[in-house]
């Protein structure tokens, strides 16, 4: 029973210094892209199926808000160069993704997480962390018309641009869009085929109250 006990320990321990050497690296990948403190932070969460546009809404937000942007596939890449999206790749990335926004809230800077981030149990661990730091959480689902993803992914896979560090395609949307579960959390929704930027004002207007007032 103590070997087995000892043996466990010691597989628990060796896991959790993987974690930490994970979550070093990204967040050295996001040297000086850090805001200042704030006296609230926030936790956001831009998820959506591939080609909906997370990335494109996040981006905009971060420009109107004091955010560090956390984007899930340019971290699998920090992580894994070649990434081949299983399962065991992806649980390593997103704990290191959970304990780098545990670090950052820690030191009163605001989150922005773009991920997927389909179902319930994938959201799960970020409202433990937001209410861990006392952090409002927001929610934002991003959504577009199969066709406008379609069309969207069509176009990426012929003439991919250097920011996108996303590797889906239309297959790939099929195979995620069975998977993907309502929030059950307060929310916000926004088709990215039509104009986001009321969205985007909106949402950048909150977070600047909350982080500079509080409540």
């Amino acid at each position: 029973m103590n070997r087995f006990h000892n043996t466990r320990s010691t597989h628990e321990g060796q896991a959790a210094t993987a974690a930490s050497r994970d979550a070093r690296r990204l967040l050295r990948s996001l040297d000086g892209l850090l805001p200042e403190p704030m006296l609230q932070t926030v936790l956001v969460v831009v998820s959506g199926l591939p080609g909906t546009g997370k990335s494109y809404f996040s981006q905009r937000l971060a420009q109107q808000a004091p955010l560090t942007v956390l984007e899930s596939d340019a971290m699998r890449k920090v992580l894994t160069p070649s990434p081949i999206h299983t399962a065991k790749e992806s649980a390593r990335l997103f704990q290191a993704i959970h304990e780098v926004i545990d670090l950052l809230l820690g030191q009163r800077l605001s989150v922005l997480l773009d991920a997927t981030s389909l179902a319930e149990a994938h959201r799960e661990p970020l409202y433990r962390l937001a209410e861990r730091h006392n952090a409002k959480m927001m929610l934002v689902l991003v959504e577009a018309p199969p066709q406008v993803v379609r069309q969207r992914l069509d176009v990426r896979g012929k003439t991919p641009l250097r920011q996108d560090h996303s590797d889906a395609d239309w297959g790939v949307y099929q195979r995620m869009r069975p998977l993907q579960e309502p929030i059950k959390r307060d929310h916000i929704s926004v088709d990215t085929s039509g104009d986001i930027e009321p969205v985007v004002a909106k949402v950048a207007r909150e977070i600047q109250r909350w982080t500079r007032q509080g409540r």
